[in-house]
């Protein structure tokens, strides 16, 4: 209990209680008066605190000291619905969430998550799982916390490592034209095309997923001797205006693509021709707006059979168990690159899409993007040229079982 012995001040006020030790007390901005969370040794120490809240007061700094007092779990999964992301996006937060950020501080008030909380945390995750997957987690939780010192619910965002966000991927592998001719065999007949398509289109997986008939325009029939011995170079043009990823419960999220460049005109290279001609004749659904890519019994491909598909054929050609069915996106645009084309081009070609990048590219029309895909055509001609064996681009007839 506190004794008589107070202080009158122009701001608030201080007492003793019978043990010594000095509380101070406030009126805040609402008319309710606020205790000081602890008691102090001296009165000076309790007038130093009453000052610095005062301080906060004329700057507008002060926020109620309640305000912090809301579950982390809680407020982080508001934010999450309060985002509208992309199916994608928002599953990948919720992973981040559930895997690596709510098992620390899920239990937690706002107000109690401390810069070295943070700093411990990040020390301990790294010693558990890959800095990629630390940096994206890092990410969100500086993003969540940021929104909550907005709103202020506390002071200060408490991630303050500097680098922590950054990811250092490692160089992705490239393949050669001799490997993605064989691994493109070995996938067979039916996705053939979805490797020659993410090399030589620099199509993500989830555009190819949704392409359709419609999509595709092709160059005017040529004659059958020209088909015969495969000598057309016109190409074909590919509109890419959808995507559809499929998230981990196995459902089609089907919306636009990844990025507003990812709207575009792929042009292939000619040697490509014959491939999607005899692909729209053997594979393809036969509605005019069909799926371009089905499986035998005509229901659109799984991510996890087209992948087991691909480890098998990676592992039978050689790849390194790091190659990833992505990263023929990679090698198409490496091969762009070394056949002439420039950093913008290939990146209207792949779909890339930034505030700088838009700068560097946006000048590149669609008769560069032929000039582009011609060049590409030589540079794969002449190298299969150079090897031995037939031209598995679609020159010998395939022979279905």
């Amino acid at each position: 209990m506190a004794n008589n012995r107070s202080g009158r001040r122009r701001f608030g006020s201080v007492r003793q209680y019978r043990s010594g030790r000095w509380t101070a007390s406030y009126i805040d901005p609402t008319g309710l008066r606020r205790h000081s969370p602890e008691t102090f040794p001296t009165k000076t120490d309790a007038e130093v605190w009453l000052s610095q809240i005062e301080a906060d007061l004329t700057r507008g700094d002060w926020t109620d000291p309640d305000a912090g007092a809301v579950n982390f779990g809680e407020y982080a999964l508001r934010w999450i619905e309060e985002r509208r992301l992309a199916p994608t996006s928002e599953e990948l937060y919720r992973r981040l969430l559930r895997l690596h950020l709510v098992p620390t501080f899920g239990h937690m008030d706002l107000d109690e998550i401390a810069p070295a909380r943070v700093r411990a945390w990040r020390a301990e995750r790294l010693e558990a799982t890959g800095a990629t997957t630390v940096a994206k987690s890092y990410r969100l939780l500086k993003a969540i916390l940021g929104t909550a010192a907005d709103d202020e619910l506390i002071r200060r965002n408490p991630c303050r490592i500097k680098g922590a966000g950054k990811e250092e991927a490692e160089e992705r592998p490239v393949a050669t034209v001799e490997q993605v001719d064989a691994v493109a065999e070995v996938m067979g007949p039916r996705w053939r095309l979805m490797v020659y398509l993410a090399a030589y289109g620099s199509l993500r997986p989830e555009e190819q997923a949704e392409l359709r008939r419609s999509d595709v325009v092709l160059p005017k029939e040529p004659d059958e001797v020209k088909r015969r011995r495969d000598v057309s170079r016109d190409p074909v043009l590919l509109r890419i205006t959808r995507a559809s990823p499929e998230l981990t419960t196995g459902r089609r999220a089907t919306g636009n693509p990844k990025s507003r460049a990812g709207k575009r005109t792929v042009v292939l290279p000619g040697f490509l021709t014959v491939n999607v001609r005899r692909h729209l004749d053997w594979f393809a659904a036969k509605e005019p707006d069909g799926l371009l890519f089905i499986g035998e019994r005509g229901a659109p491909f799984r991510r996890s059979t087209f992948g087991r598909k691909w480890r098998k054929a990676r592992a039978k050609v050689g790849l390194p168990e790091n190659f990833r069915f992505y990263d023929l996106r990679h090698t198409g645009n490496t091969l762009v690159t070394q056949s002439g084309g420039t950093l913008k081009d290939a990146m209207v070609r792949a779909g890339q899409s930034s505030e700088k990048a838009a700068l560097i590219y946006q000048h590149s029309t669609l008769e560069r993007q032929k000039e582009v895909a011609a060049g590409l055509d030589a540079r794969v001609r002449a190298e299969r040229q150079g090897g031995a064996g037939d031209d598995p681009s679609g020159a010998e007839v395939v022979r279905l079982a």
